[in-house]
């Protein structure tokens, strides 16, 4: 069981309003953290997860790593569209932030989520990887979107980084899949020791509910998400069909505020970028302390954790009973311990 600190680095960039991907490229985003989250959590409890974003004026830091996925899932629904990415900018301040973990048994890992057309030019990918590489950092990069654009320079940063095979390059065309399905059967899922238990099917902890554990939980929530999706869809006067938005155009002059100089001043720029984003989350409330319980455990919220995905209606009478039952089976358990 691998020991690993992981960010997740997303790309919020204009791009991802698209709707070539289900239902859009940043909630296919989404949905693949969830995934991600789970995937690492389930093959060692130790590790720790994190999330920051790439676009707007410099990239941000959402969650710091955390084993707790309802600080996550609370990120995932504040996050700004706006702007181009900045791949270079967003993996070096995940790397300081890999820096500043706890356990530092823990190996490093960020997976970088690119759905954009990519600024940088491969000279300055490659030379990004070797430090990376020189630091012990692993990288997996999800190249969606853009991806016969993109696919020449990330390969080639991969390349550089790439350690005894521990980073890898997953390039996903649009089409009738789901994202997250295709990572399911990636090595990035799969990792060193194989995938994690449960995760063997395309449906799995697709709602941070294992459907091999709680099958009536895992079908009442997508019933519910699908139904609720139908609504909205019926309900909102001129919604735009699925794949028939456009990318906005961004001046192309954008440079972002996060663009850093050479040597120590670089280390200098990323450190303040930071520090400005950690800061940013105490002043908006999504700091460690202020973030809802963990979604882990035998003290979990779930009403809590459920209400914050989209599209779930936790008034369906399906769900209600699916959970129902799972409560009653759990108050079962501690009257059985009792008596023992």
């Amino acid at each position: 069981m691998v020991l690993e600190a992981t960010i997740l680095v997303l790309d919020n960039s204009e791009w991802m309003r698209n709707g070539d991907y289900t239902p859009s490229r940043m909630e296919a985003q989404a949905d693949s953290v969830t995934l991600l989250f789970n995937a690492k959590t389930q093959s060692n409890p130790e590790n720790t997860v994190g999330l920051m974003t790439m676009a707007g004026k410099s990239p941000d830091v959402l969650v710091t790593l955390t084993p707790d996925i309802g600080k996550i899932l609370t990120a995932l629904h504040h996050i700004d569209i706006k702007g181009n990415a900045n791949l270079s900018t967003g993996v070096q301040i995940a790397q300081l932030a890999l820096k500043h973990r706890q356990n530092r048994n823990q190996r490093q890992r960020i997976i970088v989520f690119v759905g954009s057309p990519l600024k940088e030019d491969e000279k300055t990918l490659v030379r990004l990887g070797k430090k990376l590489k020189k630091n012990n950092v692993a990288v997996d990069i999800v190249n969606f979107g853009e991806e016969l654009e993109n696919t020449q320079k990330l390969q080639a940063f991969v390349d550089a980084v790439k350690s005894n095979d521990n980073s890898h390059l997953v390039s996903v065309p649009p089409g009738p899949h789901i994202l997250s399905d295709i990572l399911l059967a990636s090595p990035i899922i799969s990792g060193e020791d194989g995938a994690p238990p449960g995760f063997s099917n395309a449906g799995a902890f697709e709602f941070g509910v294992d459907p091999n554990l709680d099958p009536e939980l895992a079908m009442a929530l997508r019933i519910s998400m699908e139904e609720e999706q139908a609504r909205q869809q019926t309900t909102t006067p001129g919604a735009p069909a699925a794949g028939a938005s456009e990318p906005m155009q961004v001046d192309a002059a954008y440079s972002g505020a996060g663009a850093v100089a050479a040597g120590g001043e670089e280390d200098d720029m990323l450190a303040q970028a930071l520090a400005m984003s950690l800061g940013q989350q105490e002043q908006t409330g999504m700091d460690v302390d202020a973030a809802p319980p963990a979604a882990t455990g035998a003290n979990v919220d779930m009403n809590s954790i459920l209400g914050s995905l989209p599209g779930v209606n936790l008034d369906d009478p399906r769900l209600r009973a699916a959970m129902g039952g799972a409560k009653k089976e759990g108050e079962g358990e501690k009257k059985d311990e009792k008596k023992k």
